[in-house]
């Protein structure tokens, strides 16, 4: 039996995902996108998947979670979980941002060669593309940061409110993919914007709902894996990127 088999689990979003790994292999993934069903659906997803493979949480090399940015509660209940089958199992735990799996994922379907099915980028410069995965935060903001078509992180994840020349340099030269569930409103951006905006190069901007997938981790977990960067089981916390303002409750009890 391999002993790089990686449990990958994916909380940051409406979307619920458990994945196994062999390195950087797929070997078997459940996924859901029921919101608010992170609690119901993932402990099971997990116990299904190694049963259906053969395998106990003990088989296996190092359980990797999806550390955010995205759902407060997902993102804790994802967090939770992978410290409890750690624990129980002393198996590490690896960390993964979750716009990295986004990027990733974007990347193995293809998404920016289907998304520019029917029209061309005009690239002025580098022939290079870049993927910008951006999770909803509310109103015209989302988290977001820029990566290249190799899955390499190229700016420092943030919150970003969002204008019709929020990306201009990166559209200036190459074809971008904008991806993940908050796309759609820099999408309608664009399409709104006048002749006056500072965007250089509209017809650069490529689109694409991809949601994130417990499989979109697998590569930077088994790196993480062979380098032996792990994160401390006790300490770990999710990266949230804003703190978490609970809603007013509508009645007093």
């Amino acid at each position: 039996m391999s002993k790089n088999i990686i449990i990958l689990l994916e909380t940051a979003t409406d979307s619920c995902s458990v994945a196994l790994a062999d390195g950087e292999i797929t070997v078997a993934e459940k996924y859901a996108n029921v919101p608010k069903a992170h609690a119901t659906l993932l402990a099971r997803f997990v116990e299904d998947i190694l049963k259906e493979n053969n395998l106990a949480v003990a088989d296996c090399a190092a359980v990797a979670v999806s550390e955010g940015p995205g759902s407060y509660t997902g993102l804790r209940v994802g967090a939770s979980l992978a410290k409890g089958l750690c624990y129980g199992a002393n198996l590490p735990l690896i960390g993964v941002s979750t716009l990295a799996a986004i990027a990733q994922c974007a990347m193995d379907n293809q998404q920016l060669h289907k998304a520019m099915q029917g029209r061309a980028a005009i690239i002025s410069g580098n022939s290079d593309y870049l993927i910008v995965p951006m999770i909803d935060a509310g109103r015209m903001e989302v988290y977001t940061s820029v990566f290249n078509s190799r899955g390499e992180e190229q700016t420092k994840t943030e919150s970003k409110i969002l204008s019709p020349d929020s990306f201009s340099k990166e559209l200036e030269d190459n074809a971008v993919l904008f991806t993940g569930n908050g796309a759609w409103k820099f999408q309608k951006m664009l399409g709104n914007a006048n002749e006056t905006s500072s965007v250089v190069n509209f017809k650069n901007a490529f689109f694409s709902e991809q949601l994130p997938h417990a499989t979109g981790l697998r590569i930077k977990a088994f790196k993480a894996l062979q380098a032996r960067d792990f994160k401390d089981r006790a300490y770990f916390q999710p990266f949230y990127l804003k703190d978490f303002i609970p809603g007013k409750p509508k009645k007093l009890l």
